[in-house]
């Protein structure tokens, strides 16, 4: 289901009530997911410009029939050239200064616009842009219940078929037909399958080893619904489990949960990863914590905001985001536990469905 016009406009008009404190006459948004969520475009490629009167969807002859049926909130009109139908819209427009999401633009592309458009000034905007998506409405939210569920049903599904001697990448298969089976749109990201010492990889691809009784076995998946993604980290090991494994799952999942516990409106994203890091570093293990504690999901798989050390994001009701803290010991072995998260007026739901207690699948 897509955004209908009352979304879009409601959308469109928060965008248009920040260009005087973005110091812009209007914002050419080059992003996808940006157009997405601000018009209900699925197309793969286009530019929308949103001025004080103008909001304007740009699109080839590709999508010009399934602009029109997608979006009711904006014109749609057709280019050839991309640079060259923005040249079109903007020359006469009367506009001064176009805001533009610099991420989302190649340097090649803000020159040819820059050669095209003398006396237009493209001011760049980071943080401005990247907000819009953090706070998600009821119709987001039940899309990522949905993403996570199918998730769920995926991992459920092909736990049965784990066994000693099955490779990581027929795992990694197994999990992402099911997801679409289940109902995915398509996956996530790349799905991570990592056994033994692979696991101590945070992000390992899997490949061919197959898994051995003892080992760590970490999957990170997810699917995408209605464009909306999930994201979570189930570990466990396969046979027996040992001791030391034991110790260090327990470590990671109590830190896990005290990151949980720190999740409200009007706290700090480091202060949340604060939570979670302190707890592993006091059990002298930091060193092998080597990433943030969590991001923001949505559109995107990773978005704002982040739950880092070093962030200045504010927590806000309606945010979703990951906690998934993890300890990688170099060619041993890693556990990572991952959630994802809404964030609630007191406290947080965890909308992944995993459970998160230690598990030896035999």
């Amino acid at each position: 289901m897509l955004p209908d016009a009352m979304v879009s406009s409601k959308r469109i008009l928060r965008i248009r009530s920040g260009l005087a404190r973005f110091h812009v006459d209007a914002i050419l948004f080059w992003d996808m997911k940006n157009i997405r969520y601000l018009t209900g475009f699925t197309g793969s490629d286009g530019a929308l410009l949103i001025g004080r009167k103008e909001q304007i969807l740009m699109v080839d002859g590709r999508y010009t029939n399934q602009a029109k049926r997608e979006v009711e909130d904006a014109e749609v009109f057709e280019y050839r050239e991309k640079v060259d139908g923005i040249e079109t819209i903007l020359t006469g427009s009367g506009l001064k200064s176009i805001g533009f999401e610099p991420a989302a633009m190649n340097v090649q592309t803000y020159l040819k616009l820059k050669e095209k458009m003398k006396g237009l000034a493209l001011v760049p905007l980071s943080s401005e842009i990247s907000a819009i998506r953090t706070v998600k409405d009821e119709m987001e939210i039940a899309h990522m219940k949905k993403s996570s569920d199918i998730s769920f049903q995926a991992m459920t599904a092909v736990q049965e078929l784990i066994k000693p001697g099955m490779m990581e990448k027929d795992i990694a298969l197994e999990l992402e037909f099911r997801m679409g089976r289940f109902g995915a749109e398509q996956i996530a990201f790349p799905t991570i399958v990592a056994s033994g010492a692979n696991s101590s990889l945070p992000h390992a691809k899997p490949g061919s080893r197959r898994i051995e009784k003892g080992d760590v076995v970490m999957i990170d998946c997810g699917a995408v619904f209605q464009g909306y993604h999930s994201d979570e980290t189930w570990t466990f090991v396969i046979g027996n489990g040992q001791d030391r494994q034991k110790e260090v799952y327990a470590v990671v999942k109590e830190a896990h949960d005290r990151a949980l516990e720190a999740v409200k409106p009007g706290v700090l994203c480091r202060e949340v990863d604060r939570a979670a890091r302190s707890f592993i570093e006091n059990k002298t293990l930091g060193k092998y914590f080597s990433h943030a504690t969590g991001h923001g999901v949505g559109l995107d798989v990773h978005e704002a905001p982040r739950i880092a050390s070093t962030s200045e994001h504010v927590l806000e009701t309606g945010m979703v985001v990951t906690i998934e803290p993890g300890v990688y010991i170099p060619n041993l072995w890693g556990i990572r536990i991952e959630d994802m998260v809404l964030v609630k007026e007191e406290g947080c739901e965890v909308l992944t469905r995993m459970p998160k207690d230690f598990k030896v699948l035999n």
